[in-house]
């Protein structure tokens, strides 16, 4: 089941965070993980956020949208291959509308998954929105 979240979902979205960065982003600096780690509950505000709950009402993963784009999208580790990002994706482009998503280009398997999608790649920057050395690939659907 996929519904809106409130800030008061924000800490199990944390742990999500954390537990998706961990297994997917290990191209990340320990340092820089600590750098957003210290900031995504502010990310969290400024997207609109919707959660997937598991038919035992356990919060397995989320998307974030702000005008249009996938501006985040984690799935706990212990939930992966599930196909639960597949649906919140999906959830997205066809009833929000988003059809815009940049990702990390050192993550490959992200990168596939939203080929897979229906994404391509558009265009690339050498920094991400934070302005650290982390590539993003431009993507649309």
């Amino acid at each position: 089941m996929i519904t809106a979240s409130t800030n008061t979902d924000w800490p199990r979205m944390a742990e999500i965070w954390e537990s998706a960065v961990r297994a997917t982003h290990d191209f990340l600096s320990a340092e820089d993980f600590e750098y957003y780690k210290a900031r995504i509950m502010t990310y969290f505000g400024q997207v609109n956020s919707y959660l997937y709950k598991t038919t035992d009402g356990i919060t397995a993963g989320f998307i974030g949208i702000a005008d249009g784009n996938i501006e985040m999208l984690f799935v706990d580790n212990d939930f992966r291959g599930k196909g639960i990002g597949s649906q919140l994706v999906a959830f997205a482009v066809e009833e929000l509308g988003a059809n815009k998503v940049d990702v990390n280009e050192q993550n490959h398997l992200a990168t596939g998954f939203y080929i897979r999608m229906g994404f391509r790649i558009v265009g690339r920057s050498p920094q991400d929105g934070d302005g650290k050395d982390y590539p993003l690939l431009h993507m649309r659907i």
